[in-house]
């Protein structure tokens, strides 16, 4: 098959950008640089032995999208472009909804116009809200986000269902990832923020290296079992993978899929310090700060029906992502940049 995958030199992009090719495709890569290299490109060579094709732009362009489809033969888009950072969410929200809302639509419209109905999406499990219960499970009921990013997945998750009812041609797949951690084993890809990473681990491995003076704890008074907040961190590698699976599913079936990917393990903020301490050893100083707006206790998944429809499962565990990440950040202090 041909993909186009937009956001595809960011960091989960460029992850499955490999599985893509690995596993046979022919991928097209579109992205507008805002949070990426072009350098992940380079390297996604190195690893696959394949250069894919790469075009810079933006999905909010429709002349460049219809040129994009009328080039090449898309059989199936993986959309990964859009704006992720939780904080900056709260603070510029309309942006994130031009990005991330307004930009989706303007990709369904020029791939109906093309007459490609593959999708699948990259949410975020920001879209169950406060869930009463854990782990999370494709059944229980999506919430209120707690913040714009959250409900930026939602508004389109929405798009999606509503464009896919009216239409019995599409067959999406809603992908709700959990906490994205890692890299590729190689070292040649990994995450890559511009600025202070806004995520837990990229923060500890900049302090680890001398990048950053000290990690910020965001509250320690949650009802969890340290008071620091819990989540499921899964293998970027392992995610990547999920998407191979979800659009092999789908290109079978019409209507509409959820599932989320996930390990359905919690950890903690102190805890996944003393697990990076452990596998690097390191010492990373932090200071205990008050709670973040927008951020919930605890949050984990139930993946088994990924399992059951997929068959896959993560299967890398966080000894693997920690060591994978600081393999990735000692090689490449300075991102992409070194």
């Amino acid at each position: 098959m041909v993909i186009l995958i937009t956001g595809g030199a960011g960091y989960i992009g460029s992850h499955a950008v490999v599985e893509f090719l690995l596993a046979g495709h022919d991928v097209v890569v579109l992205d507008n640089l805002c949070n990426s290299s072009q350098i992940s490109i380079e390297r996604i060579k190195k690893i696959t032995g394949i250069m894919p094709k790469f075009l810079v732009g933006d999905i909010r362009d429709h002349q460049l999208l219809d040129q994009i489809f009328s080039r090449y033969a898309i059989d199936a888009v993986v959309h990964f472009a859009g704006l992720k950072a939780v904080g900056e969410s709260v603070k510029d929200p309309l942006n994130y909804f031009e990005n991330n809302v307004n930009g989706s639509i303007t990709l369904l419209q020029a791939m109906k116009k093309a007459n490609v109905f593959n999708l699948v999406f990259s949410s975020s499990a920001t879209v169950y809200g406060e869930p009463k219960n854990m782990p999370i499970s494709e059944e229980c009921p999506t919430g209120v986000p707690t913040n714009p990013y959250g409900r930026s997945k939602l508004m389109v998750e929405q798009i999606l269902k509503d464009t896919a009812a009216s239409d019995p041609r599409w067959s999406v797949a809603l992908l709700r990832y959990f906490n994205p951690i890692g890299a590729h084993s190689s070292g040649f890809i990994g995450e890559d923020p511009n600025g202070p990473p806004n995520n837990l681990l990229p923060y500890i491995s900049q302090v680890a290296i001398g990048k950053l003076q000290e990690l910020s704890v965001y509250g320690d008074d949650y009802p969890t079992k340290d008071g620091t907040g819990i989540r499921d961190y899964i293998h970027v590698v392992d995610l990547a993978k999920g998407h191979v699976a979800a659009l092999k599913y789908i290109t079978s079936r019409s209507d509409i899929h959820v599932w989320n990917l996930g390990t359905g393990v919690g950890y903690s903020v102190l805890e996944m310090i003393k697990a990076f301490e452990h596998n690097s050893g390191i010492k990373i100083p932090y200071r205990i700060v008050q709670r973040r707006l927008g951020d919930i206790a605890e949050c984990w998944s139930n993946p088994s029906k990924a399992l059951n429809d997929l068959n896959w499962k993560a299967e890398l565990g966080l000894s693997e992502m920690i060591k994978d990440t600081w393999n990735w950040q000692s090689n490449n202090p300075n991102g992409y940049q070194d």
